[in-house]
């Protein structure tokens, strides 16, 4: 009996103790940003940590991991132990695009689980200020009278500008030149402001404060809803392209194998983050549209994503669209 009751005492004892060891997080949380500090995944998932440490009592950790179009970030996040602690936040390119263009050591879909379909940045389509057309009926009619004059700047092959202008050009039967720009957005949009590249298809993130400032001029937003951050500009089905819509939009995910509590908190944390009214205006300010909370789970991210690929792979890979 003395003994049966020495078990108990010690188990007692020791049980606060598992109880730690299996909660979870216990420790900081790493999101891998597969591109640069300041960007677009840069900037949102700096905005997102703070409100999601207050959820998981945690620390949420960027590293930035560059290079190859995103697929280094992602590949060290496919490999990373699958324990909750990694978390790959990325986009339309990094999660969908690349898949399509790059021979990949990891598999976007079976490699990866969704955690939370997080905000989606539709495109502008702006152009030089002094381009004849006053708006995209008009800049599709001057593209059609001038096949192959005109020249949009991209970030490089399999780019979300690159992607963008041809499924521009298959829509409306254009033809136009891609000049890639190495250092992305900021140099495409500094030779645009210049009037030295006639047009191009960014993230309303990146383009709106040329808009704004009068710099360049915008058709048309590549979403059927106006922007809350810009709501002068027309919808591409209102300016005359029907139906071409293009975003980037933005994911949490974590190695396969993650254990469902894990998936679960982490879900749970980016809803609460997303729901937050200083997060929320920090992000419509941005031009970011924040999808209604059953949008925004780990299911939803799934098929969203699954739905991405069965419409972007047919059209990249036809394009014959290859990786420098």
């Amino acid at each position: 009996m003395r003994k049966a009751s020495l078990v108990a005492i010690c188990v007692a004892l020791l049980s606060p103790g598992l109880a730690r060891a299996q909660s979870y997080p216990s420790r900081p949380i790493t999101f891998i940003v597969p591109f640069g500090a300041g960007g677009p995944v840069d900037t949102l998932a700096r905005n997102l940590s703070e409100a999601m440490r207050a959820s998981l009592g945690q620390p949420v950790v960027i590293e930035n991991v560059t290079g190859a179009s995103g697929t280094l970030g992602v590949a060290r996040a496919a490999r990373a132990a699958p324990d909750g602690y990694t978390v790959s936040i990325g986009n339309w390119p990094s999660h969908i695009v690349n898949g399509a263009i790059y021979t990949l050591p990891y598999d976007v879909l079976k490699d990866f689980e969704p955690v939370a379909r997080l905000p989606s940045n539709p495109y502008v389509v702006v152009a030089r200020r002094d381009l004849p057309a006053t708006d995209l009926k008009e800049l599709i009619a001057w593209l059609t009278a001038n096949p192959d004059k005109a020249t949009q700047g991209t970030a490089g092959p399999g780019s979300g500008q690159h992607v963008s202008g041809i499924y521009f050009q298959k829509v409306t039967g254009t033809r136009f030149a891609f000049a890639p720009y190495r250092a992305g957005s900021s140099e495409i949009m500094r030779d645009l402001v210049a009037g030295h590249i006639d047009l191009t298809f960014d993230q309303a993130i990146t383009a709106l404060p040329h808009v704004r400032s009068g710099s360049v001029k915008a058709y048309a937003v590549t979403s059927s809803n106006r922007l809350s951050a810009a709501p002068d500009i027309p919808t591409i089905d209102e300016a005359g392209a029907p139906g071409v819509y293009v975003s980037t939009w933005y994911g949490l995910w974590v190695p396969t194998g993650t254990p469902q509590e894990a998936v679960r908190k982490l879900t749970t944390a980016a809803m609460d983050a997303l729901a937050d009214p200083t997060v929320r205006q920090r992000l419509t300010d941005l031009g970011q549209e924040i999808p209604p909370r059953d949008q925004q789970t780990a299911e939803a991210l799934a098929v969203h994503q699954k739905a991405e690929i069965e419409k972007w792979w047919p059209l990249i890979k036809a394009a014959n669209i290859k990786a420098e």
